[in-house]
């Protein structure tokens, strides 16, 4: 099988890439050895987040947040987007310092999408969360969509221009012969002008094919729903100094996260749940909204998902090879800015150059430099 550009991955990433490079009239395949939207993508907690971004993710993840306001009409595919509004509750005076300190910060970069609310706004926003707070941090922008849905939403808008999605099948050897890549699947070989990394938690075998070493790290990040319970938190809830992700969807359930993390198994593509952290979680929510000591959980699960040692992605050309680009290691904060980077890979592909400054995310930024 030939095309112009193989991409190894078919997460959001993977699926957001194809679509801007198809959408050019570029021919895309995906290799994805599972199915798409399998892991991270589609199994996380879905967090449109702008909100208490690391500096050198802003561009970025402004840019992809206007791109959510309006990606269900460019997809044609409902992303379930909602835009709801993220609030960070501060639960002492040494977070509300630390918001002050990041704002100021943030101001002097031109930011001004974070906003810092005081106790009498929080209970008004949020009024039943624990009156012990004493306040938080606001992104109007921010919501949630689902993720499967998103991903989803990607793929079938890539495959109506052309691209080709290829399910079941792992990329076992990947080499570069004159100005092709070849690549060698479980059942069919492959072979096209470009590859493009968008592994996810494998992307370090992907980009070792490649010629790059990176030093990325896997976990299990784990998730529970509620059965419905009253509607009582429109916004999208965290916590500045506290492990808490929680939101509440339409239908009343809740989506409790905050981190914590179960047991990854990548050698054999499954994970497994650390139950006392799920309930550490659980009282942590409780604590927060007392009102969730009354709901009861009905499902749990957990994502493998892909960690660089500074939490930042990978974005940009491969260091040691030509047409060969990275997308991966997004530290479970990735899926809000499926969209931008896929149209930042097309970028990168098709003309070399993008209109963001990638050096944070360079591939090559752990290597040992030889003086």
């Amino acid at each position: 099988m030939k095309a112009d550009v193989l991409i190894v991955g078919g997460g959001i990433q993977g699926c957001a890439t194809a679509y801007y490079l198809s959408k050019q009239g570029v021919s895309v395949i995906v290799l994805e050895k599972d199915y798409s939207g399998r892991h991270a993508s589609g199994v996380n907690a879905g967090g449109v987040r702008l909100l208490g971004r690391d500096m050198a993710e802003v561009p970025l993840s402004k840019a992809s947040m206007e791109m959510w306001q309006t990606l269900d009409d460019e997809l044609g595919e409902d992303t379930g987007f909602r835009n709801q509004s993220l609030i960070n509750i501060a639960v002492d005076e040494a977070d509300i310092t630390a918001l002050h300190e990041r704002q100021v910060k943030m101001h002097a970069l031109g930011y001004t999408h974070e906003r810092i609310i005081d106790q009498s706004e929080l209970m008004q926003r949020l009024p039943h969360v624990n009156p012990d707070c004493v306040g938080g941090v606001l992104s109007e922008l921010d919501g949630y969509a689902i993720p499967y849905k998103a991903t989803a939403a990607f793929r079938r808008a890539a495959e109506r221009n052309g691209a080709q999605i290829v399910e079941g099948e792992e990329a076992l050897g990947l080499r570069r012969v004159g100005n092709v890549w070849l690549a060698q699947g479980t059942g069919h070989r492959f072979e096209a002008e470009t590859v493009v990394n968008c592994g996810g938690a494998w992307a370090d075998r992907i980009a070792l094919m490649i010629g790059d070493n990176v030093p990325l790290s896997h976990a299990a990040p784990m998730l529970m729903i509620t059965a419905r319970v009253p509607k009582f938190a429109a916004p999208v809830v965290g916590a500045v100094s506290r492990q808490l992700s929680f939101k509440q969807f339409e239908n009343g359930t809740a989506l409790i996260g905050g981190g914590a993390k179960g047991f990854a198994d990548r050698a054999n593509n499954r994970t497994r749940l650390d139950y006392a952290k799920l309930a550490s979680a659980a009282r942590t929510t409780a604590e927060f909204f007392p009102i969730m000591r009354r709901a009861s959980i009905n499902r749990m699960w957990a994502g493998l998902e892909a960690y660089m040692p500074d939490n930042l992605p990978v974005i940009g050309p491969a260091a040691n090879a030509a047409r060969a680009f990275h997308a991966f290691g997004f530290s479970a904060h990735g899926f809000q800015m499926g969209p931008v980077v896929g149209q930042v890979m097309a970028e990168l592909v098709t003309g070399g150059t993008t209109r963001f400054d990638l050096s944070a995310f360079r591939i090559d930024r752990f290597d040992r430099k030889v003086l």
